[in-house]
């Protein structure tokens, strides 16, 4: 069971994780809603991508992970990738009973609320599709509404190479958005943490009537109401206002992270990216 916060502990950092930089899309969205939480990132891109991969490797990473982030004393770990949240979030949780984790949870229930059309189109990793939480969102929230989905084969590499705006990563989206707007979606639901980054070219695909959703904000909302719960919010106060930090770090190359993180964050360099070995 969940404790509260012991004394002086609302200052530890909070742990994300994800495959990759996926897991910034969701990054971005806590440094907006909470300004003065610190936290500490790590991207297992010796393993990326995880949405080919068997659920147990990727449960037994997530381990791993977690074991890491709990050495480095965090308050709460935010499982910042969908295939990971699916394979391992709810073992997580029985593994390591006290700490807080947040996963990722298709945003099937605001699609459906939100369709004029009844068609809704979702693109994520064929593990995410495969896993018993997406299979449970949709037959809790998607009644009446038509589900097309896709695996975008190809897309989180393309982006974990910084091409966000090439032919090929044009192409993958093309093939899998155009059909479904023959099929008449007017929603899209982003199921992977990399996606947000490609949504400008998902935006121009697909058109102004579609609209797109990006989960990041919501989680980042979520995360604040769990540490409020637990009374764990880091709170402006005279001892550390204005002293929160972000650190990073890498099962792969952290010369490679280093030079994508600034792009996709819009972060003027230089940048510390630490190695790890898990």
């Amino acid at each position: 069971m969940e404790q509260p916060c012991l004394p002086g502990k609302e200052i530890s950092p909070v742990g994300v994780f994800d495959s990759g930089v996926g897991g910034l899309s969701v990054l971005k969205a806590i440094w907006d809603e909470l300004p003065d939480e610190s936290i500490i990132y790590l991207a297992d891109q010796v393993h990326v991508p995880y949405g080919q991969r068997p659920l147990e490797e990727v449960r037994r990473f997530s381990e791993d992970i977690t074991l890491f982030l709990l050495d480095k004393g965090v308050k709460l770990v935010v499982v910042a990738c969908n295939t990971a949240s699916a394979a391992a979030l709810h073992w997580l949780r029985g593994r390591f009973p006290g700490m807080s984790f947040v996963g990722m949870e298709p945003a099937i229930k605001p699609a459906a609320e939100g369709t004029q059309t009844r068609v809704v189109g979702v693109l994520a990793t064929p593990a995410t599709f495969q896993g018993e939480l997406y299979t449970s969102v949709v037959e809790r929230f998607a009644g009446g509404v038509r589900i097309l989905q896709h695996t975008c084969p190809g897309l989180v590499n393309q982006i974990e190479n910084g091409a966000l705006e090439s032919k090929q990563t044009r192409q993958i989206l093309e093939d899998a958005i155009q059909p479904m707007l023959l099929e008449g979606i007017d929603t899209i639901v982003l199921g992977c943490t990399h996606y947000p980054f490609v949504i400008p070219l998902i935006q121009n695909i697909a058109g102004p009537k579609v609209r797109v959703i990006n989960p990041a904000p919501a989680i980042a909302r979520q995360v604040r109401r769990v540490l409020e719960g637990r009374h764990c919010l880091a709170a402006p106060s005279p001892l550390h206002s204005g002293q929160a930090w972000t650190h990073f770090y890498t099962t792969g190359s952290p010369g490679a992270f280093q030079a994508l993180v600034p792009h996709l964050l819009s972060l003027a360099p230089p940048l510390t990216v630490n190695f790890v070995e898990l």
